[in-house]
């Protein structure tokens, strides 16, 4: 049977090469920081990574490393189990209990990943009497997991209050109804209007849930991500997050949320009670990580400086990247092959970027989206926009 199907899947990734779509996977032969070792799959050796979601430079920090070492001789490898059965360790409790104070939600719940975490939120809570508000560009998790709920589905445009406004009118006969929307939108770095999204849902009775994996550890004053910054953290009823992202960078995810909701999810949620639990060594290291976000405002403050400077000096030199002050930074290509070279002319330079193209994004808005991260230094940012000048007049040229 396979042999029929062959054909039809290498015609497949015939088609996704030739419109350049494809997706090659460099392989990095080094922890991840600030600047890593490529060893194959675009030039080797050592490179300025940007492109890392490794806000605060916490994926290779001594102490977090000092912590997950140490939670191996005590807790183990793994737990080999699912959390109800023989799966739950007292520093998955602690973990959810710091992340709970942190965010400050009345109880959190550990998933794999954050994109487990949005599968299982949705079917839980909601079903065919209930309607689903969401953003238009939330997430692929986000759509996923409201795929799996017999919920009515709407969305509005992406943060158009008006539009939101309108569904909101249009489903007032729904049982339940949930407001959802990216924290930050991964291919913008565009922020949500959260406090405005509360005043809708106080006005029509709607619950709002938050996906803040690109926010939490360095958005807001404290790093408790856009509720803190929108001042709505008792207003937003689920806030789902990652600890791949900022919080380390492992892997990880979590919903914190309503009492009621987390042991609801606890019961039900089908990611959460059929996959195993967080490693041990994760939750571990991710204690450590809390701990360094609410001792110091150091690393915040660092990321906050690079990302000024990144922007300001890529737009003295004539570069468009769209507005904003968060870390992400996308540097507008337009043409989808033209942003595919580019990218490539910088790894050549010393400098890994990735460039994103339809469908992640829209046709005509391809673009390099830049990452900053804390663990850059000042000379490193410096040599990026270096580099995009000297690939861009190789490009050009």
């Amino acid at each position: 049977m396979f042999d029929n199907v062959r054909a039809d899947i290498a015609t497949t990734l015939d088609e996704i090469r030739e419109a350049g779509l494809f997706k090659p996977e460099r392989v990095i032969g080094s922890p991840q920081s600030a600047e890593v070792t490529v060893t194959s799959g675009g030039r080797p050796g050592e490179v300025l990574n940007f492109c890392a979601n490794n806000y605060l430079g916490l994926a290779d920090h001594p102490e977090v490393l000092a912590a997950a070492k140490d939670a191996l001789d005590r807790w183990g490898y793994g737990m080999a189990s699912v959390r109800f059965i023989c799966g739950t360790q007292d520093v998955h409790k602690e973990l959810e209990e710091r992340l709970s104070a942190f965010l400050g939600q009345e109880d959190t719940i550990l998933y794999s990943s954050c994109f487990d975490a949005n599968g299982g939120v949705f079917e839980t809570l909601l079903d065919d009497r209930d309607a689903v508000i969401s953003d238009a560009l939330n997430h692929a998790s986000i759509i996923d997991g409201i795929r799996l709920s017999k919920a009515r589905r709407h969305r509005y445009a992406n943060r158009d209050l008006a539009d939101l406004e309108q569904q909101l009118k249009e489903t007032q006969d729904a049982r339940r109804r949930l407001i959802v929307t990216d924290g930050v939108f991964s291919m913008d770095g565009y922020v949500a209007p959260l406090r405005e999204i509360c005043d809708l849902a106080d006005r029509y009775d709607a619950m709002v849930m938050v996906d803040d994996s690109h926010a939490v550890g360095f958005v807001g004053a404290g790093g408790r991500g856009t509720p803190e910054l929108h001042g709505v953290m008792d207003r937003v009823d689920i806030i789902t997050g990652t600890l791949g992202k900022a919080l380390g960078g492992a892997s990880g995810g979590y919903v914190a949320a309503r009492r009621e909701i987390v042991a609801l999810l606890r019961q039900r949620s089908r990611p959460y009670l059929f996959s195993n639990s967080l490693a041990p060594v994760i939750a571990a290291a991710s204690l450590k990580v809390l701990d360094l976000v609410e001792q110091s405002n150091e690393l915040r403050e660092r990321l906050a400086a690079n990302t000024v400077l990144f922007r300001s000096k890529m737009t003295e030199a004539g570069f468009e990247i769209l507005p904003g002050d968060h870390p992400i930074a996308p540097v507008m290509i337009g043409d989808a092959a033209k942003a595919g070279r580019l990218a490539e002319l910088l790894l050549e330079r010393g400098v890994y970027v990735i460039g994103f193209s339809y469908p992640v994004v829209p046709h005509g808005a391809a673009r390099i989206r830049v990452q900053l991260s804390a663990a850059h230094s000042t000379e490193d940012v410096e040599r990026a926009v270096a580099a995009f000048v000297d690939a861009r007049a190789a490009l050009e040229g």
